[in-house]
């Protein structure tokens, strides 16, 4: 499944779709970019997309291991 940060938001389709799948979220990025300049949402909106990537990597590089002492 995509997250948040995984749709084109220059695809008015993907938008739509993420919007439909994340509504609070979707909600929460709209009140941001209200408070926020432009660059500042931007920064925050990478940042975020960062941070995101590298939690969906680490869940699928897990594997089930024993632990042997």
């Amino acid at each position: 499944m995509k997250s948040f940060y995984d749709f084109n938001t220059d695809s008015p389709e993907e938008r739509s779709e993420r919007n439909r799948l994340y509504p609070e979220l979707a909600k929460f990025h709209i009140a941001l970019r209200e408070e926020l300049s432009e660059e500042e949402y931007q920064q925050f909106y990478k940042a975020e997309k960062e941070i995101s990537q590298k939690l969906m990597h680490q869940k699928q590089n897990t594997t089930n291991r024993w632990i042997t002492v």
